[in-house]
């Protein structure tokens, strides 16, 4: 099934109160977290909602069903999703790339996402996300079967 693109984005917080400590500056030194490994954070955080996952890889706009034959990551409630990430300072900005289960509510899958994201980056890094912005681009229909039981 292919799904039509949904993007969404919110604001986050705002910065810290004035006269605030800055993340990761202390008196020894300044602490820099890499966006990548911010980016690898968001995506393991967004794994963590049951209906969310990996979408499947997209050319010229399509999107490849059966591209987990060619090695290329097929849609998975179980893979890690797409993720970005930009730090400034100590704010971050996530962008993710997701799909979800059909038939769940693709708003409710998405603030849970946000919020679930927003809260563990937040935990791990000590960064304020200030924006969370989540692109649903595949719709989970096929879901693997449960194994079979063998008497």
């Amino acid at each position: 099934m292919t799904a039509t693109a949904i993007t969404e984005h919110s604001a986050g917080p705002p910065g810290p109160p004035d006269g605030a400590p800055k993340v990761g500056r202390g008196e020894l030194g300044t602490i820099s977290i890499s966006e990548s490994v911010v980016a690898k954070l968001a995506a393991q955080a967004a794994m963590e909602i049951p209906d969310a996952g990996a979408a499947a890889p997209r050319l010229l706009g399509r999107s490849l069903p059966g591209a987990g034959s060619l090695g290329v990551r097929p849609t998975s409630l179980t893979a890690l999703p797409k993720a970005s990430a930009h730090v400034d300072g100590s704010m971050a900005l996530i962008r993710l790339e997701i799909s979800v289960r059909w038939p769940v509510s693709v708003p409710a899958v998405t603030a849970a996402v946000r919020e679930h994201v927003r809260t563990r980056v937040a935990e791990l890094t000590g960064l304020i996300v200030a924006e969370v912005t989540i692109r649903v681009s595949d719709l989970v229909t096929e879901l693997a079967q449960p194994p079979r039981r063998v008497r």
